[in-house]
């Protein structure tokens, strides 16, 4: 699973996602592509769901680009502890996913089955998201 080898800081604070994606928000890999219609955080597990998803229905033909990185340490206190004493551990890692973000792209492939990858691997994300398609080629 995907996960940054170092960071500047072990924990960090909740935060928001607020308004739209600047950067990312157009096809620059791939023929199709993956975009995300509203705000959420995506954990790691859910990106590589969404690739094994994808691979497998390409029959490993193709490619695959992922667009998103975890790299959002999200911690939990164990359960049944009581509140205060710190803040929990770091239990996954997530993508903050704002919309208008390009997830995944895909190319070498026909466009039903470029389609049909792209619909599985949205079936595994918490986010709303369309299909796209670049138009120049």
């Amino acid at each position: 699973m995907l996960q940054p080898k170092r960071t500047k800081f072990r924990k960090a604070h909740k935060g928001r996602i607020h308004g739209t994606a600047t950067s990312g928000t157009s096809l620059t890999f791939g023929q199709y592509g993956l975009k995300a219609l509203e705000p959420e955080r995506v954990t790691a597990r859910q990106i590589e769901a969404a690739r094994r998803a994808m691979t497998r229905h390409m029959k490993r033909q193709g490619r695959v680009w992922i667009r998103i990185f975890p790299d959002v340490p999200v911690t939990q206190k164990p359960t049944e502890v009581r509140m205060g004493k710190g803040k929990g551990s770091v239990e996954y890692w997530a993508a903050k996913v704002k919309p208008g973000r390009i997830m995944f792209e895909i190319d070498g492939v026909a466009e039903p089955v470029a389609r049909e990858a792209l619909r599985l691997a949205a079936m595994k994300l918490p986010i709303k998201s369309r299909i796209v398609v670049r138009e120049d080629w």
